[in-house]
């Protein structure tokens, strides 16, 4: 059995595994849109395409996205700073202001993505104080000139520069 640690000090360690930054929109029941930053994205499987992350249990974001059975995950660039922590807090009119364009599910794409994959949801398993969301790929497409992807790093975000 290991010696117990507190959660700041796991935080703190995990916190130097860098991770993607990306928002998951959607519409709920009555259409409105919904999007919440997710910093726990992940590829699942190839075949079939199923990519993976991790909301808040408690989200009200992810309860109002849910209702609709599919999501878009939005990949940020190093230049939406803003729009991560727009969307990192829940509460207010996340989209007031923002002209989104329907992804081909109907689902919010968010001005400036590098990239962007829409979902149906495969499954849902609550998983300590979060829930394991694994989307099935129904269509995807990327920025064509991307420079820099955000990552989260330390609780702060940075970017990753391409280069090739």
């Amino acid at each position: 059995m290991s010696a117990p640690f507190d959660s700041a000090h796991f935080r703190a360690v995990l916190g130097h595994v860098p991770t993607s930054v990306v928002i998951v929109t959607g519409l709920d029941a009555n259409g409105a849109a919904f999007g919440i930053t997710i910093g726990s994205f992940t590829s699942v499987s190839l075949d079939p395409p199923l990519v993976g992350f991790f909301p808040g249990t408690q989200s009200q974001s992810w309860a109002a996205i849910r209702e609709s059975g599919r999501f878009c995950v939005n990949v940020l660039g190093a230049h939406q700073e803003d729009m991560c922590w727009r969307f990192a807090k829940e509460g207010d009119d996340k989209f007031a202001g923002i002209e989104w364009v329907p992804s081909a599910g109907g689902n919010p794409v968010l001005p400036g993505s590098i990239a962007w994959i829409d979902c149906e949801i495969e499954t849902e398993t609550v998983m300590g104080d979060h829930t394991c969301v694994v989307g099935l790929v129904t269509s995807l497409d990327h920025a064509e000139s991307v420079e820099n992807a955000m990552v989260f790093f330390r609780g702060k975000v940075s970017s990753v520069k391409h280069v090739g």
